[in-house]
């Protein structure tokens, strides 16, 4: 859970906040007001009852596999190959592996936005355009 403090600068650039609301905690850990330990008290009790529904649901899932030590649900980040070591996944495969081969789809559609034919010739084209002035010892400025 990331926020930003903005109350000095609001102070120092004479900006007046305006919030209405309706409830005691509508305002919850408002950048734009000085934070307050209540509100940094429920938060973090709130992170640490998610992140143990984390581990708790992942070391079900992965039981004995698993082979991280303390750092494993610590908030760090593995590549593929560490996390096949840790036990954190079964294997290395691409999504349409993954969904031909295990899941039994045959008819995979790829939504990768891929650009129109005009915008492809259009990008060809000056991209010809540019080598060939500059083949010439020409400048674009």
């Amino acid at each position: 859970m990331d926020g930003f403090g903005y109350t000095e600068a609001i102070e120092k650039l004479g900006i007046e906040r305006r919030a209405l609301t309706a409830g005691e905690h509508k305002s919850f850990m408002d950048p734009f007001l000085p934070l307050q330990q209540d509100d940094v008290d429920h938060a973090r009790s709130l992170l640490e009852n998610i992140h143990q529904q984390f581990i708790d649901v992942v070391k079900t899932g992965r039981g004995d596999r698993l082979k991280g030590g303390t750092d494993l649900f610590s908030g760090l980040v593995w590549s593929g190959e560490q996390a096949l070591e840790l036990g954190l996944i079964d294997g290395l495969a691409s999504a349409g592996t993954v969904a031909r081969e295990i899941i039994g789809l045959e008819d995979i559609v790829d939504y990768t936005p891929r650009p129109n034919y005009l915008d492809r010739f259009a990008g060809r084209f000056g991209a010809s355009v540019v080598n060939h002035i500059t083949a010439q010892g020409w400048s674009l400025r």
